[in-house]
């Protein structure tokens, strides 16, 4: 009886989720970029040099209030964002979409970045600090104090929270354990202890110790993968050009049936792409403010300069080395989808052990990263909903979640984080655009500023 039980919930969310992930939130999601790109004049074309500086050279203003570096910011957010779905989701959607879908998947990522902008000035600007002087912001305080709608900021932050559980924590724990099993022939559960203690001992000290852990972890795992897949893209350096040609052409025109390969049509492979481009980078999700609003800033639009960087690494240099790779080795109409697919894509492409060894170090390593930014933005929500005193409670409570998910089947709880990732837009969404005008302003106001400091 508990079996059909949980069965007929696993349908009913898997259902829902189905529902929630279709084209009328893919288009709210793509829209909102396109119309924040229109309403800011392309500020992630103009300003994306400047951008990657603030980020990567200067990485920090000083005196300044806040908890973490601009670049310790960035680190946490992208360490919730560069995870399985830059190594399984970009598989899934060229494996169901063809070839075009890596580029539905950058046109999520660069109208994507003025929605990541738009976010980071917002979290900024209405961020508040607690009474044990953390800063604390995001889509539920932007709601709340931009809208004065607080009812729609605890949805948010409510939706947040249950998500937290899932795809930022035993999801991603489960995700660690079948791989670690599968190539080192580790148990589940030494899996599960051990990432309980990896993760318990970074997040007991707040914000300020996932900051300088993903400052550290981020960049080391993002430019090993990324090294990887640079070795396969010059070793076949001469068919890049047929490989970016097929990858313009499919997104135009049907793809027919090959090998594995059951054939899409446009829509489908636009579907595909954009879903889990969005998917990837989670631009307009409203999780990564949480983490731009603990950053030490003068100015909102600093920030969001530097946040709007993490969507451009994301989906536009780290989905690219995994689509590439996928299409250059031509494993990708093999019928095999998601990590697996990857991973015979980089032994393929690399000599030896060296492939397989660097698919599940990523997935290792992105997973535990999401783990360490997902408890943030759970805590944060938490403590929205309940109160500073909540914060400690929670965060032991995620610990044991981490434990738990690396044992469990996770069928139903990724149907239910599928439904409650997706829900978090829907209150996001409504602020960014109700509250564009302020964010126009701000950013009218910073570079009118700065252009007569130059006079």
């Amino acid at each position: 009886m508990a079996q059909q039980i949980l069965h007929n919930l696993e349908l009913f969310f898997t259902a829902v989720g189905n529902f929630i992930w279709g084209w009328p939130l893919i288009i709210a999601l793509v829209g909102t970029g396109i119309w924040l790109t229109c309403l800011l004049k392309g500020i992630q074309f103009r300003k994306l040099w400047h951008a990657l500086y603030l980020a990567l050279i200067v990485r920090k203003e000083q005196d300044s209030e806040g908890d973490i570096s601009h670049f310790q910011a960035l680190m946490t957010a992208l360490s919730a964002t560069v995870g399985t779905g830059n190594i399984a989701g970009v598989a899934t959607a060229i494996a169901a979409g063809g070839p075009g879908a890596l580029f539905w998947m950058w046109i999520t990522g660069l109208v994507g970045m003025a929605t990541k902008y738009a976010e980071a000035v917002l979290a900024v600007k209405y961020r508040i600090q607690d009474k044990y002087g953390s800063m604390s912001g995001g889509p539920m305080y932007y709601i709340s104090r931009g809208l004065g709608w607080k009812w729609l900021g605890v949805a948010f932050a409510l939706f947040a929270s249950i998500a937290a559980f899932g795809i930022g924590n035993m999801v991603q724990s489960n995700s660690v354990a079948d791989a670690v099993r599968a190539t080192f022939h580790v148990p589940h559960y030494i899996t599960g202890i051990v990432l309980m203690v990896a993760t318990g001992i970074v997040t007991v000290g707040g914000i300020k110790s996932i900051g300088k852990v993903t400052g550290v972890l981020v960049p080391v795992m993002i430019v090993a993968y990324v090294l990887g897949a640079l070795v396969i893209l010059i070793l076949k350096i001469q068919y890049i050009p047929a490989a970016l040609g097929l990858i313009i052409e499919k997104a135009f025109t049907p793809t027919a049936k090959i090998g594995g390969f059951l054939g899409s049509s446009v829509m489908l492979t636009m579907r595909m792409g954009i879903a889990r481009g969005v998917f990837s980078n989670e631009s307009g999700l409203g999780s990564a403010p949480i983490a731009a609003a603990a950053a030490m800033t003068k100015n909102p639009v600093t920030q969001a300069l530097v946040s709007m960087t993490q969507t451009f690494i994301d989906t536009i240099v780290v989905c690219t080395m995994t689509g590439l790779v996928l299409i250059l080795t031509g494993v990708w109409n093999t019928g095999d989808t998601g990590a697996s697919l990857t991973s015979i894509a980089f032994q393929k492409g690399l000599p030896g052990y060296w492939g397989n060894l660097i698919v599940t170090m990523g997935l290792v390593l992105f997973a535990y990263s999401t783990l360490l930014g997902w408890s943030y933005y759970g805590e944060k929500s938490i403590e929205y909903l309940l109160g500073e005193r909540a914060v400690i409670p929670y965060r032991w409570v995620f610990v044991v979640f981490v434990g738990i998910g690396a044992v469990l089947k996770l069928n139903l709880v990724w149907a239910m984080a599928d439904v409650f990732n997706g829900l978090m837009a829907l209150p996001n969404l409504i602020a960014l655009i109700a509250l564009s005008p302020v964010i126009a302003g701000e950013t009218k106001k910073y570079f009118d500023r700065k252009n007569q400091q130059l006079f």
